[in-house]
Formats: C-alpha cells, sequence, structure tokens
C-alpha cells in the first residue's frame, strides 16, 4: 500500500497519529509525516481508519498490485 499525505491540506488535526501511532507521526509544523520506514504502512491494520479519520481528507491509499 502507498501512503500519500497531502501537505497542502493537512490541517494538523492528528487524527491519523492517534489512530495509528505505528505509522503516522506529526512534523516540527505539527503536520502529519509518516514515521521512518513506514511508506508502504507496514501491514499495519489500523492505516486504513487512519485516512478515514482525517478530517480534511489529507490522506490517500493506493493498493499496490503484486505477484
Amino acid at each position: 500500500m502507498e501512503i500519500d499525505i497531502d501537505r497542502d491540506v493537512c490541517i494538523g488535526a492528528g487524527q491519523c497519529a492517534l489512530t495509528a501511532p505505528n505509522v503516522f507521526t506529526q512534523d516540527d509544523d505539527g503536520f502529519s509525516a509518516l514515521q521512518p520506514g513506514m511508506a508502504d504502512g507496514g501491514g499495519d491494520p489500523l492505516v486504513k481508519e487512519a485516512a478515514r479519520a482525517c478530517p480534511v481528507q489529507a490522506i490517500t491509499l493506493e493498493e499496490l498490485e503484486g505477484p
């Protein structure tokens, strides 16, 4: 899964970091960011819930096709 955070849309509500703290964090400016090494979500089952929890839909998920 590929995770994209639109920093132009993000308002820093922090719902993603509260929902899936192993994947999301907030940067020094308070905006959503990915934890190091978590660009694909690391298989965390809460990633989809975190994207849904975003009040401004700044997080998009794309399923990657694999073998």
